[in-house]
């Protein structure tokens, strides 16, 4: 089998390279070689060859661990697009998807209609008055992944630090989500296929004195400052049987309502009172052998190798491409369409 790993060439080959990018290209790539297939690397540039690559590559499948280009999130569903328009199955969830779930704002408006716990909320758009939900509150763009724009002053107790807050937001963000902050546990829930992983929890019993227990920008990326040491992973959480069934119930509908395809991650809360609340859900997690994801395997007794193979396989067995360029479906959807066709 001919496989094709897609990955943020202008972030991981750049003046500055993401070597975290290229460890999980590196070790896919082991994997899959080892296993006897023809592996090629194709990074994504802005400036659209790898298209050609991949069109004239007669590929089996994509395993796509491209986020972004040159770092840049929202063009992510973009990459997919293709993959999908050339017809190559590939490794995770569609291009919709990944854009709804790119786009807080509106995967929170999905699942409160869906009738799931989500903390409530309002998106702060520049030049307009800036929405109340309630005290203390958190500031997230409303368009990017990874924690980028979140931070200890993120969270604010006041209209005023409010107001200033999304201020400085909107210097960078055109659209802010707002949203209540909920104190308590933080914990992740990991999904592989239909399969609901063992339960992570973000335990943030080192976190200084004076700080927001939240994950931030820096304790995700800024390695041995106080809000990295702060927030230390440890799975399986140490959670009553009964709140573990009901985070995975809320897990999984919270994946389906999105169209979650593959493997992903589900954010949630729990707080004092042990109520869960959903913060996020992530199509296309961290797929680095040291993510959360491959943590969750580990617990599950799936290694990396395992974890690796389950998400290819995944992806053959379920090949997508776009429905509309198949003649016979066309044909059904003209007559479903009250066309007669002959």
């Amino acid at each position: 089998m001919k496989v094709a790993i897609l990955f943020d060439g202008a972030s991981a080959l750049g003046k500055t390279p993401d070597v975290l990018i290229l460890e999980s290209v590196e070790a896919v790539e082991a994997i899959l070689g080892a296993d006897g297939h023809e592996v090629v690397r194709i990074p994504v540039n802005p400036d659209a060859r790898w298209i050609e690559r991949v069109r004239k590559a007669k590929l089996d499948l994509v395993f796509n661990l491209c986020e972004g280009v040159d770092g840049v999130a929202a063009l992510e569903p973009a990459v997919i697009g293709v993959v999908e328009l050339l017809g190559v199955p590939y490794t995770g969830s569609s291009s919709a998807t990944t854009s709804l779930c790119l786009r807080k704002h509106l995967v929170n408006t999905l699942l409160d209609r869906a009738g799931l716990p989500v903390p409530r909320w309002a998106v702060a758009r520049r030049g307009e008055p800036v929405p109340a939900v309630g005290f203390p509150a958190i500031c997230k763009p409303a368009a990017e992944d990874a924690s980028l724009g979140v931070e200890q002053r993120s969270v604010v107790r006041s209209a005023r630090a409010l107001a200033d807050r999304v201020a400085a937001m909107h210097e960078r963000w055109d659209e802010v989500v707002v949203q209540r902050y909920v104190d308590g546990r933080e914990v992740n829930v990991g999904i592989l296929g239909d399969r609901v992983l063992p339960i992570a929890e973000i335990d943030f019993r080192e976190m200084p004195h004076g700080l927001w227990r939240i994950v931030s920008y820096r304790s995700k990326w800024e390695s041995g400052s106080a809000e990295d040491l702060g927030t230390i992973p440890s799975c399986p959480a140490d959670l009553p049987s009964i709140l573990t069934a009901e985070l995975a119930g809320l897990a999984l509908a919270a994946w389906r309502t999105v169209g979650g395809e593959g493997y992903g991650r589900v954010d949630f809360r729990i707080d004092r009172a042990g109520r869960p609340w959903l913060l996020e859900v992530n199509a296309n997690p961290d797929l680095s052998p040291g993510a959360g994801l491959a943590r969750m395997a580990g617990a599950a007794e799936l290694d990396y190798a395992a974890l690796v193979r389950r998400i290819a396989e995944r992806a053959l067995t379920a090949p997508r491409g776009l429905p509309a360029l198949d003649p016979e479906l066309w044909v059904l959807t003209q007559r479903l369409s009250g066309v007669s066709v002959g």
